[in-house]
């Protein structure tokens, strides 16, 4: 069902609660990464031009005691806000009392404030009470107070019931969507429930146990997932074949002989791996196909496996990627990965979305990210999206 998006909201004089992915990387203040807060731009400069009072809220790391809260205050996150808008942002140094509601009822049409960390409200008075991320009732009906009308344009925490989402929005008449979240649920979305076919999923990362879910649910949908990274070697292990010292998840080798049943020939492995007898960039390394040797542990797809996938990849006309080919962090065992990410810039004819961490920064580093159709901007919540459960964030905004 179509979500109400702020493009349907009467914004002028209102005041404007937005909840905002700001968790960015900070190091003694000093920002590493302001990609999600440029993500987030669009959206308020569309309220700021409507007349609207942009009221900010964010998480910041993770909070769980009092000596947290100094290197995670969002006042550096302001500061470029300030200077990405070209304009003064009023920074609050709280979340809660009169200093806050002072600040927001002293704003004019077009201004934007940055509430503090809405995390230090997960310690009150040295205690972790986790009012924030436990969604505590009575602290969602207070920012919502703050505010008359609510966007939420955070996707990263949409897989989360928190205060600063969910709380807020249960106590408002409607909820909307920024044009960030709009563009996840679109793409991921209509990905998921309504793919144009061929539909290819590229799935990595270490472990089955977190991609169970995801597979599941892609096998009845997709055409072909094709399956990278250290997973791989669960998948050999249930096929009998030797894995040598490559990651496995013993536990889970009956899960992977199952999925093996079930899936046929959608579901599609690496052929070959680039292997050392270390977990280590300058280790010896080498191709092998098929059986991992004794000694070895497998740290990356081989070009065989690169040359497969692309074939499988060639006619796709949905591509939904995530997760590493290999150990992308090693520039020995980033080849498989990237090979991938530049692949899928050249399918000019297709949706191709991208989601998480590894993934994302792949196509960055390539430059492609401008050829490929969607890069989310939500690690966990465009896995869990993938996986077809609910996300609390989306569920709470309202339906048009």
């Amino acid at each position: 069902m179509a979500k109400l998006t702020v493009e349907d909201l009467d914004l002028e004089g209102k005041k404007v609660l937005m909840r905002v992915d700001f968790n960015v990387p900070i190091k003694d203040g000093v920002i590493g990464n302001d990609n999600r807060i440029v993500a987030a731009l669009k959206t308020i400069q569309y309220v700021t031009d409507k007349g609207g009072r942009a009221i900010l809220l964010s998480h910041l790391g993770r909070i769980k005691k009092e000596e947290d809260k100094p290197a995670l205050s969002m006042r550096p996150v302001a500061e470029r806000l300030s200077n990405l808008l070209n304009k003064p942002v009023t920074f609050v140094p709280t979340t809660e009392g009169t200093q806050l509601e002072d600040a927001i009822n002293g704003l004019n049409n077009g201004d934007v404030l940055v509430m503090e960390n809405t995390r230090y409200e997960d310690v009150v008075n040295g205690e972790y009470v986790k009012r924030e991320s436990g969604n505590d009732p009575e602290l969602g009906k207070y920012w919502a107070s703050l505010g008359d009308v609510f966007v939420n344009d955070a996707f990263g925490t949409a897989h989360r019931a928190h205060a600063s989402n969910v709380g807020i929005a249960s106590n408002m008449p409607q909820a909307a969507a920024g044009f960030l979240m709009e563009k996840e649920i679109k793409f991921i979305g209509e990905a998921v429930d309504n793919p144009v076919h061929p539909f290819v999923a590229i799935l990595g990362g270490a472990k089955v146990s977190d991609k169970i879910g995801v597979i599941n649910n892609l096998l009845s949908k997709a055409d072909k997932v094709i399956v990278g990274g250290g997973m791989t070697y669960t998948f050999y292990a249930a096929q009998g074949m030797t894995i040598g010292n490559s990651l496995v998840e013993v536990d889970k080798i009956d899960l992977a002989k199952e999925i093996l049943d079930k899936a046929g020939d959608k579901l599609v492995l690496p052929i070959d791996s680039v292997v050392a007898k270390e977990f280590n960039n300058d280790a010896e390394h080498k191709i092998v196909e098929g059986n991992i040797p004794d000694g070895y542990m497998a740290l990356d797809i081989g070009p065989k496996s690169v040359d497969l996938f692309k074939d499988v990849l060639k006619d796709a006309k949905t591509v939904v990627w995530n997760g590493p080919m290999g150990v992308f962090e090693m520039s020995n065992y980033a080849k498989g990965t990237l090979e991938v990410g530049e692949f899928l810039g050249t399918l000019t004819d297709a949706t191709t979305i991208v989601g998480g961490g590894d993934s994302t920064a792949a196509v960055q580093q390539l430059g492609v990210g401008d050829r490929l159709t969607h890069i989310s901007t939500g690690g966990g919540a465009s896995l869990e999206y993938l996986e077809g459960k609910t996300l609390p964030g989306i569920a709470s905004i309202s339906d048009k």
